[in-house]
């Protein structure tokens, strides 16, 4: 099955490019451009077009910060309210049978990333695991994420949610055209990574999302993202304002304003925030009770989310990158206690993380508190309902260490995709560690290929019971541990993210 680049899809044939190991179908459009009147609409079918649709090259991001789709060294993707599109990479050998599909989520934050990556294009992983990839792009910040629900008039309707439901138009698309790909739509595993990690949590909780999806997997999740209705219009009635119109006046400014102009309010509003309300992330799905009835973690820990196998994890140092790099963690004292809000919890959290408040501890604690604490509920939630498996991701080879950044965010990335040869691959372990982090991917790899095609990893991965709570931990070499951290998992208990009213 598969060994023609031009594809019949049902809006049109497409025309892909062929390389040595894969065929690859680039910015195959999955909805109609969300632009004029369509502008904060939910997302409508594509317009089929006659004749051949040349897809071998890239289009444009989602609208963003420019830095925020950057592919390469001083290369950046053109951004564009235009970009609901999606890639399929499939192995250039034909198969007899349909293969397993494998749906990535970029993260972001929901505010920056694209699917152009070439870590993100999947060939190591399609190959390796004779599976079809796809990688998506949907609406960020502004257009994906604020509910400007409240401004709308009868001629000017705006709808909340739509990255989400970006995110399930483009798993239609799949379901309906992945078989020509030589994909098995009765097979499809989502996975994300941060921000898209979340994405993978709120389509488990999204009633429309039911049977797109078999199994899943959620790198790194903010789990208890979500905003509430009231923080919600709250957070759109200051983007308005910051967009220098009255809310008698913002539905024509939303219709007419710039997309510029638009992000850079909405970006603006949100670096406000949090700074105010450090641990309040405003750029995230609203609990909209029409598209998002619940948020996600209730849901799932509720059980009224889809109950399919789960894969979620995070990585040891979470925090590190956000405190050298980035300044949206809690990850000093002054700012986790401004987040915890609660002087009884910050005495639980310090005794439990040796050496706070010292700087390392604090980091630690601050990437625990976004990324490890709402997953470990996710995980005893889910185990209730369906067959879960957790893991820590702790590989860092010696120059990672050596940047004191170790196994930081996103570096899961790179055994997941299979980057141990890639350039950043090599760069990451030119100080020692190449064979480890081979290894590692290996493992990775051979893990959420089974998982993609059978619902379950390897056997030597045990499920996640409340239990005994064991977790594979990924490293060189992998092992098991029951219930890591324990003390620390304990101290977390009962704290929540805060509100913005």
């Amino acid at each position: 099955m598969v060994a023609s680049t031009d594809i019949q899809t049902a809006d049109g044939v497409v025309r892909g490019r062929r390389g040595r190991r894969v065929l690859r179908w680039r910015s195959l459009p999955y909805a109609a451009a969300p632009v004029g009147d369509l502008r904060f609409r939910a997302p409508r079918p594509v317009t089929p077009w006659t004749g051949v649709r040349e897809s071998t090259e890239f289009g444009f991001a989602a609208m963003q910060h420019r830095a925020g789709a950057r592919i390469g060294p001083r290369r950046y993707q053109p951004t564009n309210e235009d970009s609901l599109t999606l890639n399929v990479t499939a192995p250039v050998t034909p198969s007899d049978k349909p293969r397993p599909v494998l749906v990535f989520i970029h993260g972001g934050g929901y505010l920056t990333g694209t699917s152009a990556l070439a870590l993100y294009s999947g060939g190591r992983l399609a190959v390796r695991g004779d599976a079809v990839l796809v990688s998506l792009n949907y609406r960020l910040g502004a257009f994906g994420y604020v509910d400007f629900g409240e401004f709308s008039t009868p001629d000017h309707v705006f709808e909340s949610n739509l990255g989400l439901r970006d995110q399930v138009a483009a798993l239609e698309w799949v379901r309906t055209n992945i078989a020509a790909f030589g994909g098995d739509p009765g097979n499809v595993t989502i996975f994300g990574e941060s921000a898209g990690a979340h994405a993978v949590l709120s389509l488990l909780a999204t009633p429309t999302a039911k049977g797109l999806f078999h199994q899943a997997i959620s790198q790194s999740p903010p789990a208890d993202w979500a905003m509430t209705p009231d923080d919600a219009r709250l957070f759109a009635r200051r983007c308005v304002e910051r967009l220098g119109t009255t809310p008698d006046r913002a539905a024509e400014a939303l219709r007419t304003a710039s997309a510029n102009d638009i992000r850079r309010a909405v970006d603006r509003t949100s670096n406000r925030t949090l700074r105010e309300r450090r641990g309040l992330f405003p750029i995230a799905p609203v609990v909209d009770g029409v598209l998002l009835p619940q948020a996600p973690i209730d849901a799932i820990i509720d059980g009224n989310a889809h109950r399919v196998p789960l894969i979620i994890g995070t990585n040891r140092d979470e925090g590190t990158l956000f405190a050298k790099f980035a300044d949206s963690l809690p990850t000093t004292p002054e700012r986790l206690r401004a987040a915890l809000g609660d002087d009884d919890a910050e005495s639980r959290i310090a005794a439990a993380y040796p050496g706070y408040p010292d700087a390392k501890a604090a980091v630690r604690a601050g990437g625990d508190f976004v990324f490890w604490r709402p997953s470990v509920r996710v995980m005893a939630g889910h185990s209730r309902h369906a067959p879960t498996y957790a893991y820590r991701y702790d590989f860092a080879p010696r120059a990672l260490r050596l940047a004191g950044i170790g196994a930081t965010h996103a570096t899961d990335l790179i055994p997941a995709f299979g980057g141990a040869d890639t350039p950043f691959g090599r760069a990451i372990t030119a100080a020692g560690g190449h064979r480890g982090l081979q290894s590692v991917s290996n493992q990775f790899q051979d893990n959420w290929l089974a998982f993609a095609r059978t619902g379950a990893p390897l056997p030597s991965w045990p499920t996640y019971t409340e239990s005994r709570r064991t977790t594979l931990i990924i490293d060189s070499p992998t092992r098991l541990e029951h219930d890591p951290d324990k003390a620390k998992r304990l101290a977390w208990q009962g704290i929540r993210v805060p509100t913005l009213t």
